[in-house]
């Protein structure tokens, strides 16, 4: 049996070829009661739409691209969510391109994002070069940065208080009391851990006390639970516990948890811990952990929104630049510290 024509769902739906074209490309113009008569013919004849020539004809697709980081942590994974359930409400797919904080693969990544089409990309990136992104938006893709700020008025991006957070965590393990505090974090050259770190320093500056004398940094070479772990093995060898760890996310964190557990190490008994992005496994870990929220869902959200605003309202679109503030979670990790 051959595909099924525009034509045949026409006929099934009892309404003109063009009505079904309208459905498919321009929903707004036809009546709601129109629309679903012309999506059941669709369903029951198992029309498919013919993706590749409805491209050539726009110049684009009816897909985003979305390029993230890494994958394997919950926060991105969260911030996709959002991205695809807004993009799907709008009528559009999602092709997600995972970097690995690689530049190089990053921009093989938007080089097939390029190739496919797409109407736009949203992306977390792995430098601050912009030059990248307008050899994209000279083709016709638009481009939002998703947990990067913009340093350019020409370009929409939404991001959150990084170092607010990292004063918010370290202002919460003073005020538990701790004096020795360790910073564990991910490589410094990543703007989040880099920004994280000032905030931790600005809040011991603030208390009145000397960095050097109660902040410890301790930068990992990943930010991953195994890391995590590593870190509390490096730390029980050193024979001295510091008295607090903020850790620069929560899978770090958690793998410093399980380290010190699998010790004897009492958590907050001994040592307070707190993590930062609260992802859902934080409130079920052993100890529940403290951690510094950071809303992941509306950042895809909103993400989303701004891209295909750029892209269909090109004329009227406002270019924005939208930081979002951390919310300090307190649970069982941060207690008393000693």
């Amino acid at each position: 049996m051959g595909s099924v024509t525009i034509k045949e769902v026409a006929q099934r739906a009892g309404v003109s070829p063009g009505t079904v074209s309208n459905a498919l490309n321009r929903p707004e113009l036809v009546a709601p009661a129109t629309r679903e008569r012309v999506e059941e013919a669709i369903r029951e004849l198992g029309f498919v739409r013919h993706g590749s020539a409805s491209t050539l004809r726009a110049g684009h697709s009816r897909t985003i691209g979305l390029s993230v980081m890494d994958i394997g942590n919950p926060f991105f994974t969260d911030v996709a969510a959002g991205v695809e359930e807004t993009a799907s409400a709008l009528g559009y797919a999602v092709i997600l391109g995972n970097s690995a904080g690689s530049l190089d693969k990053e921009e093989r990544n938007l080089l097939v994002l390029a190739e496919q089409r797409v109407r736009g990309v949203l992306i977390t990136p792995s430098d601050d070069d912009p030059a990248r992104f307008d050899r994209l938006r000279e083709r016709g893709i638009s481009v939002v940065l998703v947990d990067h700020p913009a340093h350019r008025p020409d370009q929409c991006s939404v991001t959150v208080n990084d170092e607010g957070g990292g004063q918010m965590a370290m202002a919460h393990l003073l005020e538990r009391g701790a004096r020795r505090i360790c910073h564990l974090t991910g490589p410094l050259s990543i703007r989040q851990c880099r920004e994280r770190a000032t905030g931790a320093r600005q809040a011991v500056l603030a208390a009145g006390l000397d960095p050097a004398a109660t902040l410890e940094v301790v930068e990992m070479p990943a930010m991953t639970a195994r890391a995590g772990q590593r870190a509390a093995e490096r730390m029980l060898a050193a024979g001295r516990l510091p008295e607090a760890v903020f850790c620069a996310n929560d899978l770090l964190a958690m793998g410093l948890l399980r380290g010190l557990l699998l010790a004897g190490v009492r958590v907050p008994g001994d040592v307070a811990l707190i993590g930062y992005d609260d992802i859902e496994f934080a409130a079920a870990s052993a100890v529940s952990l403290s951690s510094i929220r950071q809303p992941t869902h509306r950042l895809g959200q909103i993400a989303t929104e701004l891209l295909l605003d750029e892209c269909d309202n090109p004329d009227t679109h406002a270019h924005q630049q939208i930081i979002f503030q951390p919310e300090l979670v307190v649970r069982e990790s941060t207690g008393s510290a000693r």
